[in-house]
């Protein structure tokens, strides 16, 4: 019933755009009428967080011991040129209706969602990440997450011109869509909806059922033709990875990131060779659903399970298993002076060429997030919480992954 659900939305998805393409240029007559269509995504990268600063923790667990991390709060994404905080923020729930805000969408919780966009930048987190399908009318969604960012993104220049903004988006490998002018048309309606002339980084959502090595020159022509400075997949396998890795090469290329379900309480990425091969060819990994969809905030309980779907995976069987490391997960936490959700994205940074992406949709928790920068978990401590997060049943990802 689970993976049923999932495949729901992916399929609701599907006929999403499939509409949107026949309706397309009725829509451009409209902007707010476009803005429903599809999602955003947007990396801001400040120019403060460029200058070398040196983070000493004043606390490790137990012991006490002082621990010195040399870290910017800027990385290099895979083999580009591409600079990007070591956090971003995902945007799929901006506008959504079909999986989160209840099912519902209004005033309220726009002005929440550019709340957090503007927390964001102020706690020095400076990219965001959307895609084309996020925020989808026939999947129920109310208004598109990259119309969305495209305004915040307008509304922060204007006051803010300084302000460098980093923008990721995502191409949907949809079966009719084929060949390389594909991914550029698709690219060309993000920007159209983004306002915005080029992003930082475009991905692959997932890969196709055929014709993925179209969609792979497709992202090479993409940075030629200066429409984006970095490309990247999410949900490949290893064996998909390496392909694209090496088709790009050929034209030099790099393969800049592959964006995959990854956190304390799914760590498929470790297990299928994905994080291996990443670190391997230089790819920098970028975590989704870093803290299990607020699963691993202590929010939820046996007796509170989270609303919506999210409540047929995270049950309040599941929940009571958890109980142990969420628990062990504070107890660090207050040791550090930090929350859970800091120690759990921590954990996620500590494992090296990893950018977690949370999602944020008010204020509070955009700055909660940035939090979980500049310190570093001890390796007795990540391999602890690794060793609990095992004990519990894994939770389901996305079916692609397996494509």
């Amino acid at each position: 019933m689970k993976l049923y659900n999932m495949r729901c939305i992916l399929m609701y998805t599907i006929l999403d755009l499939g509409f949107s393409k026949y309706n397309h240029q009725e829509k451009k007559k409209d902007s707010s009428e476009e803005g429903m269509a599809l999602q955003f995504s947007s990396a801001c990268n400040l120019a403060l967080t460029q200058k070398r600063v040196e983070r000493i923790s004043a606390v490790a667990s137990n012991d006490f011991v002082k621990v010195k991390t040399d870290e910017d709060k800027v990385v290099k994404l895979g083999g580009s040129d591409l600079k990007l905080t070591k956090l971003g923020i995902g945007a799929w729930s901006w506008g959504d209706t079909s999986y989160w805000n209840n099912f519902e969408w209004d005033d309220r919780k726009m002005k929440a969602c550019k709340n957090a966009f503007d927390a964001s930048i102020d706690s020095g987190i400076t990219w965001f990440d959307t895609a084309e399908v996020y925020g989808s009318r026939f999947s129920f969604g109310a208004i598109n997450s990259e119309t969305l960012l495209g305004r915040f993104i307008k509304e922060r220049k204007k006051k803010h011109p300084e302000d460098e903004i980093v923008v990721a988006t995502k191409f949907a490998a949809l079966p009719w869509r084929l060949g390389r002018q594909s991914v550029l048309s698709a690219l060309k309606d993000s920007l159209s909806r983004l306002e915005l002339d080029s992003v930082e980084l475009y991905q692959l959502h997932w890969p196709g059922i055929w014709g993925n090595e179209g969609y792979i020159d497709g992202l090479g022509d993409a940075v030629e033709q200066g429409l984006v400075k970095a490309v990247g997949v999410s949900n490949y396998s290893e064996k998909r990875l390496r392909e694209a890795y090496k088709q790009l090469k050929k034209r030099g290329i790099p393969l800049a990131s592959n964006q995959v379900n990854y956190s304390l309480i799914y760590r498929i990425p470790e297990e299928n060779g994905v994080k291996a091969t990443c670190d391997e060819l230089g790819i920098s990994l970028i975590a989704y659903s870093p803290i299990a969809q607020g699963v691993l905030t202590g929010k939820y309980t046996p007796q509170n399970i989270p609303t919506g779907p999210r409540g047929n995976i995270y049950t309040s069987e599941f929940l009571t298993e958890l109980q142990p490391l969420i628990n062990r997960i504070k107890e660090i936490g207050q040791n550090y002076d930090k929350t859970p959700t800091q120690v759990a994205l921590n954990w996620l940074i500590a494992q090296d060429n990893v950018i977690p992406i949370p999602g944020a949709k008010n204020a509070e928790q955009a700055k909660e997030f940035g939090g979980a920068l500049g310190w570093r978990l001890t390796s007795d401590e990540v391999n602890e919480l690794r060793a609990l997060a095992s004990k519990s049943k894994p939770t389901i990802g996305f079916p692609v992954e397996k494509m």
